[in-house]
């Protein structure tokens, strides 16, 4: 199903999904919280933990380079680590900041700070210097746990580094050799409406935000992505190559896991040529993924070995409609468990029906409403309400915020208000704007389209910036790309623009790369300039870093080369273009 040709999910894809899904769901769906979970409940993600321990000590619970942990073993650990941080005044709602590269110590560490109702910020630890300095000021930490080797790292961040309370992995391992392993009694008493986890946004512009994890939320996708979606077994071992102060990590991923009493291996970073060699290493059965990484894994040349393993299903967000089909026949997957959310997002959507190219359903309170392309902000009629848009029709998703469905917002208020819509459709009423574009694709069902301020308009149209760069990604000598909107004086909204990676040793084709384009987009989506740059520059999850490259335009592009669409082909920027542009003259396709 291509979002161009099939823009709904009809009844019988719904049909064969449920009949496919439910011999499986039929067995999961009724251990650990559902959608009657609230918020004032006693559970936490340290009980959760606790009792999977406890119902089978020796089974695998993580596994990375040789070392592999039971799930006794990992709860005598972390509750040493929780007594130890007790020692060093951790209380009830404090902060524990964990900066630290993926390894299993920095999951034992991280389940040891929500074991004693403390919050785990999860400090990124590609970050350095003010924007370092930022994160840790929002914290407010009692305690800053960081890997052994970032001691420089974290100087950067300066004099804040000074008044904090740090102490290394090696350390605090050390002082725990003689505390007690015994549960903490204070595990059993946590509220799910308590902060668990700070989640960082990746920073794609500005400052990045601490956004809220609560218990209640987390324990919302264990007991429904985990049991819906994922659905794993005591035999499965999920792989996990994303960092662990992301929420697909930390929430997604370790959700599933124990929610199915499975095992999780932890790699120390991503790596394209070695993925399959360590889901190999490790027989896993699953992995979870963002759309990115699976584009870097089809980017691969294809290898016997691709099909040389164990996964039954994969869960993530964000694996796009023009590749899904590709990545699942290439690997061999057999089963995609695609899902929507945000770290700060009160709801999500889960396929949890086995339907190709979606973000699956939801069933809690939420809209897809008409925006304004300008602003990114959602519409509203001559009686100052909201209007939802038609089925198959692209439209900004709102989530319902209630008692039940709460918005936990970030730690700075002012930026949890301004992503409220209050008053949408009736007085009163109160929506999370989730900034996110997708399809109303009917039963339920939405799928991803773009986030709204990297969508542009252009002769009167909308451009969703995903769909021109997997026409590029699809172009020869293509290695990685990134499409924004640039304003062109003279005419209205913005002009497609793309930097563009080329494969090492490869040379630029104007006219290729425009008969490409003009055969693989609409007239209005065909990029009017694109960029060669030697690299982009992306967030530690993937998220291209294109604000700078958009602010400066098709006329500060420094040494790099610009190309413009002339006729039907591809040629170095001349004075003037941009005047035929305004005039109408150029580009011409054909």
């Amino acid at each position: 199903m291509s979002t161009t040709t099939r823009q709904r999910v009809t009844l019988l894809d719904f049909a064969k999904g449920s009949l496919r899904a439910l011999p499986e769901l039929r067995h999961t769906i009724t251990k650990g919280p559902g959608l009657t979970l609230k918020p004032t409940a006693v559970m936490s993600i340290g009980s959760v933990f606790q009792d999977e321990a406890a119902a089978h000590p020796d089974r695998p619970f993580l596994k990375g380079g040789d070392r592999v942990v039971t799930y006794g073993e990992a709860n005598a650990q972390i509750n040493r680590y929780a007594y130890t941080l007790i020692g060093e005044g951790v209380q009830r709602g404090d902060v524990v900041g964990l900066m630290a590269a993926n390894d299993i110590e920095n999951l034992l560490v991280m389940l040891a700070v929500v074991k004693l109702g403390a919050v785990a910020g999860l400090l990124n630890y590609n970050q350095r210097g003010e924007v370092l300095a930022h994160s840790i000021g929002i914290l407010g930490a009692r305690v800053v746990v960081i890997g052994d080797d970032l001691r420089d790292d974290l100087a950067t961040a300066g004099d804040i580094v000074d008044s904090q309370h740090v102490m290394t992995m090696s350390e605090l391992k050390q002082m725990s050799a003689g505390a007690s392993s015994d549960d903490p009694k204070i595990t059993t008493q946590i509220v799910a409406n308590e902060r668990a986890y700070f989640i960082f946004t990746s920073g794609t512009t500005g400052m990045p935000k601490a956004s809220v994890m609560s218990h209640f939320r987390w324990l919302k996708s264990y007991g429904g992505l985990g049991a819906l979606g994922v659905r794993l077994n005591g035999e499965d071992t999920l792989y996990c190559s994303l960092p662990l102060y992301h929420n697909n990590s930390v929430t997604v991923a370790l959700g599933a896991v124990l929610h199915g009493g499975a095992a999780m291996a932890v790699a120390p970073k991503f790596s394209a040529s070695r993925f399959w060699d360590d889901v190999r290493q490790y027989d896993a059965t699953s992995f979870v993924y963002i759309g990115e990484l699976c584009r870097y894994l089809l980017a691969q040349k294809p290898s016997p070995d691709d099909t040389r393993h164990h996964i039954r299903v994969i869960v993530g967000n964000g694996l796009r409609a023009d590749i899904w089909k590709e990545f699942q026949e290439r690997f061999a997957i057999k089963r995609i468990a695609e899902f929507y959310g945000a770290s700060e997002c009160n709801i999500a959507f889960i396929n949890a029906l086995d339907v190709d190219e979606t973000a699956g359903m939801c069933p809690l309170p939420h809209k897809v409403v008409a925006y304004d392309n300008e602003t990114g902000e959602p519409r509203r009629n001559a009686r100052g309400r909201l209007e939802t848009v038609r089925v198959g029709e692209v439209g900004l998703l709102l989530a319902k915020v209630t008692d039940r469905q709460p918005f936990d917002g970030y730690t700075d208020d002012d930026a949890s208000e301004r992503k409220l819509v209050r008053n949408g459709f009736k007085s009163g009423d109160c929506w999370f704007n989730t900034g996110d574009l997708v399809r109303k694709q009917g039963m339920q069902h939405v799928a991803f389209v773009d986030r709204v301020g990297d969508t542009f308009r252009w002769k009167g149209e909308n451009v969703a910036t995903t769909q021109v760069e997997a026409a590029l990604g699809h172009a020869h000598d293509v290695e990685d790309c990134s499409v924004y909107g640039v304003e062109v004086p003279g005419t209205d909204g913005k002009a497609g623009m793309a930097a563009v990676q080329l494969v090492e040793g490869a040379s630029f084709d104007g006219r290729a790369m425009a008969d490409h384009l003009i055969d693989s987009l609409p007239p209005y989506a065909v990029p009017l300039f694109i960029r060669l740059v030697a690299s982009l520059e992306h967030t530690s999850t993937f998220k291209s870093r294109k604000v700078e490259l958009r602010d400066q335009g098709f006329q500060d592009a420094g040494e790099d080369e610009v190309y413009v669409l002339g006729k039907a082909e591809y040629v170095p920027l001349y004075d003037g273009y941009s005047d035929e542009v305004a005039a109408g003259k150029a580009p011409k396709l054909r």
